[in-house]
C-alpha cells in the first residue's frame, strides 16, 4: 500500500522523535537500581566523607542507594579506569579530585584520557590548603619565610603526601612563583608528613585545611597563609598566599564524573540534584565544618574547570620534573 506523502512524512518525523522520547523517559525513571560511586581514596578521609555525604543526599532524593566503593591505588588511576570502562548508563560514577587533573601529566602512560573519557557531571566542594610551619620556625609570615628560604638555600624542606598529591604540586607552585628552593620530602600520606612537621624534621607543609585545623587550634602548628584566592571561613584571620605572591592559587576540588557517552539527560538530572544538595543549609553546613565551600557549576563549566586545572598543573609538574613512582 502506498502512503500519501503527507502521512509518510508525519510517520517519519514521529519515528525520528522516538529515540529522544525514550531517552527522556529513561532519564525520568533513572535510577531504577543502586548506583556505584567509585572513590580513589581510602575510607575516613575528606574525599571519602564528601562522597558519603553527597551519596546519602542523592539516595534520599532519587529513591535508590548510592553505594560508595573505595578503590585505592596508583594515585586514583585504578578508580578512574574502572569508571572509564564501565557502561555509560549512569550507574557507575567517579568522585573526581585534583589528582585527575595532576595525573594527566604526571603519568607517562595511562590507559585513558581523563578529559576525553570522563563526562563532567557536577562540582561538589573546593577547599584550600594551609601553609603551616612548626611554631619554633623563625618565619612568622610568608614574606619572612621567602626571605629565610633565600638566605638559607638547601636548608628548607617541605613534606607532602607523595609525588603528585595536591600538597606536592601546591608546594612546587609556591617554589616556582616565589623564586625559592625547597627540598621535597615525600611521605606515604599527609598524616606522617604532619607528624614530622610537628616534630621539627621538616620545615613546612601545605596541607588541606580540614586535616590541619586540630593541630592549628592546639597551637602545635603556625598557619602562615591559605592557598585559595580568598580567605578561608575556617581560618578568617589567616591571609592568602596570593596576598604576598600575586596570582598564586591552589585548591583541592571534589566533584562527580561519569563514563563518556552517558546520556545528557541523566547527567543533567544528577547535576540538578547535586546542586540542590549544595544549596541545602544542612549539607552546606556539613561541608563548612570540613573547611570547604560548595562548588556549584553546570556540567559544561565543570568540564572547563577541569581542563584549566589540567593545563595549570602540567606547567608545575614540568617545572618540578616530577614523575610518578
Amino acid at each position: 500500500m502506498k502512503l500519501p506523502r503527507r502521512n509518510f512524512l508525519h510517520l517519519a518525523v514521529g519515528a525520528a522523535a522516538l529515540p529522544a522520547v525514550s531517552r527522556i523517559a529513561r532519564a525520568q525513571a533513572y535510577p531504577t537500581r543502586p548506583v556505584r560511586l567509585i572513590v580513589g581514596f581510602a575510607p575516613g578521609g575528606t574525599t571519602d566523607i564528601t562522597a558519603r555525604l553527597i551519596g546519602q543526599w542523592l539516595s534520599e532524593r532519587l529513591g535508590q542507594q548510592f553505594l560508595i566503593e573505595n578503590r585505592t591505588g596508583a594515585g586514583t588511576n585504578i578508580a578512574t579506569e574502572a569508571v572509564v570502562h564501565a557502561p555509560a548508563d549512569g550507574y557507575t560514577l567517579l568522585l573526581v579530585t585534583a589528582s585527575n587533573a595532576i595525573n594527566a601529566t604526571l603519568y607517562d602512560k595511562l590507559g585513558f584520557n581523563f578529559i576525553r573519557d570522563i563526562a563532567p557531571v557536577a562540582g561538589i566542594i573546593r577547599y584550600p590548603l594551609v601553609m603551616q610551619v612548626n611554631p619554633s620556625f623563625p618565619a612568622k609570615t610568608v614574606p619572612e619565610f621567602i626571605s629565610y628560604a633565600k638566605s638559607n638555600p638547601g636548608k628548607v624542606s617541605y613534606g607532602s603526601g607523595g609525588i603528585g598529591t595536591s600538597i606536592h604540586v601546591a608546594s612546587e607552585l609556591f617554589k616556582m612563583m616565589a623564586g625559592i628552593d625547597m627540598i621535597h620530602v615525600p611521605y606515604r600520606g599527609g598524616a606522617p608528613a604532619m607528624t614530622d612537621l610537628m616534630g621539627g624534621q621538616i620545615q613546612v607543609v601545605f596541607n588541606p585545611v580540614p586535616e590541619s585545623m586540630e593541630h592549628i587550634k592546639a597551637g602545635k602548628l603556625r598557619p602562615l597563609a591559605v592557598t585559595s584566592a580568598t580567605r578561608s571561613e575556617a581560618l578568617p584571620d589567616v591571609p592568602t598566599v596570593g596576598d604576598f605572591v600575586p596570582g598564586f592559587e591552589a585548591s583541592a576540588l571534589q566533584g562527580i564524573g561519569a563514563p563518556k557517552d552517558t546520556p545528557a539527560e541523566i547527567v543533567d538530572k544528577l547535576n540538578k540534584e547535586i546542586n540542590a544538595g549544595l544549596a541545602d543549609p544542612r549539607l552546606k553546613a556539613r561541608f563548612a565544618d570540613l573547611g570547604a565551600t560548595v562548588f556549584v557549576v553546570s556540567p559544561v563549566d565543570f568540564g572547563k574547570f577541569i581542563a584549566d586545572e589540567t593545563e595549570k598543573w602540567a606547567k608545575v609538574i614540568k617545572f618540578a620534573g616530577a614523575k610518578a613512582d
